[in-house]
């Protein structure tokens, strides 16, 4: 049995713990408050599927960073969160596998500088919502893509042996690639979202959200057109209406005062099409108000 130490108790680590330990595999969560913890090792974590059933795992927590020889490390937390822990990664023993699950392209490159042998990063596609400290909920089904970036396929072949009808991995050969075509999918989601203060459906369902979204499509279309046949308008719209009364993540965050991901999602593209000589200046007003927003303070 593999030890997995998953860093970061919010909605997508809760989630992948609880995945992970009804598949049999030995699970902590470190969590960054202790007081977290002491719940999550009295009370488990509690499952919400997307069905309304739940279901409560036992799952070990700590506060502190202390990985036992021959585990696996799944990072969660958030890019700003991630900053203060890659003094404790580089830490740890070169040989300790590295999974990260973090959104936009930010944190690539100084993922990439750590020593470790395996680095493999993940495209979270499914949905999750944090409930209380020690419940999540699953709000909506996708893969977990997975791209190594060096090493061997260890932390690819222990996620595809979780045999759950919820939980499934595709692995991609280009992790920049993923992540970026990731960080383009929020793109059409997030900021107009957060903005609107809208669940994801309205982006469809009121006109001119829907105008805005459609504006917005051919403008990252016109920038990046090597991935339009990845990205057809119809299936922004279908994950706009398969998850029509979620919440998106910087809403979220947005409603409860917290740091929005505006540089690692929305400035990594346009830093992107920059790059390539391209403007997106939808994009560009759109990153700006956000900043305007979480600079004033304001939330629902």
């Amino acid at each position: 049995m593999t030890r997995i130490y998953i860093i970061g108790a919010g909605a997508v680590g809760l989630l992948m713990a609880s995945f992970l330990s009804e598949s049999g595999h030995a699970v902590t969560v470190v969590t960054r408050r202790p007081k977290q913890a002491e719940k999550i090792n009295m009370l488990g974590i509690t499952r919400y599927e997307i069905n309304g059933d739940q279901k409560t795992f036992e799952v070990q927590a700590t506060s502190k960073l202390e990985i036992t020889d021959g585990a696996i490390v799944i990072v969660t937390t958030k890019y700003d969160a991630l900053q203060s822990i890659y003094p404790s990664l580089a830490k740890l023993r070169p040989d300790v596998p590295l999974l990260f699950l973090q959104n936009g392209l930010a944190h690539m490159e100084k993922v990439l500088a750590l020593q470790h042998e395996n680095i493999t990063f993940g495209s979270v596609q499914f949905g999750a919502q944090k409930g209380e400290e020690t419940s999540v909920y699953h709000r909506g089904l996708g893969v977990l893509k997975l791209a190594i970036a060096r090493g061997d396929k260890r932390v690819v072949q222990l996620l595809d042996f979780i045999k759950l009808e919820s939980f499934s991995v595709q692995l991609e050969n280009d992790a920049e690639q993923m992540l970026f075509e990731k960080a383009l999918l929020n793109c059409f989601i997030n900021p107009l979202t957060a903005l609107l203060e809208v669940k994801n459906g309205q982006l469809i369902h009121n006109e001119h959200a829907f105008y805005l979204l459609q504006k917005l499509y051919k403008e990252l279309m016109a920038a990046f057109p090597s991935v339009e046949q990845t990205f057809p308008f119809q299936s922004v719209y279908d994950l706009c209406e398969r998850t029509a009364n979620n919440t998106s993540s910087m809403l979220a965050d947005r409603q409860k005062n917290r740091k929005l991901e505006t540089e690692t999602i929305v400035g990594a593209v346009i830093n992107k099409a920059k790059k390539i000589g391209q403007e997106v200046p939808t994009l560009q007003v759109l990153y700006s108000l956000l900043l305007a927003v979480e600079e004033s303070g304001e939330k629902m």
